[in-house]
C-alpha cells in the first residue's frame, strides 16, 4: 500500500536539517558582479572547428607531445 510506505519513510530520523537554515550559504555569499559585453563561446561544430584549426593549421611544429595547458616558462 502506497499510505503505509510514505508514513515508513517520513518517520525516520531527519536528514538535510530545518527550512530556517535554506539558502544559507548563498545568503552569505558576497555578490559579484558580471563583466559586461563578454562574447559567447561557440559550440557544437563551430567549437570543434576552432579546435581543429587551433591543434592543427596554425600548429607549429615542436619537437615531442603536444601539451594542453603549458607553464608559461616552458620553451
Amino acid at each position: 500500500d502506497d499510505r503505509s510506505l510514505t508514513y515508513w519513510r517520513s518517520s525516520q530520523g531527519k536528514v538535510h536539517g530545518s527550512l530556517a537554515r535554506a539558502g544559507k550559504v548563498k545568503g552569505q555569499t558576497p555578490k559579484v558582479a558580471k563583466a559586461e559585453d563578454k562574447k559567447k563561446k561557440r559550440t557544437g561544430r563551430a567549437k570543434k572547428r576552432i579546435l581543429y584549426t587551433r591543434r592543427f593549421v596554425n600548429a607549429v611544429a615542436t619537437f615531442g607531445k603536444r601539451r594542453m595547458n603549458p607553464s608559461p616558462n616552458s620553451k
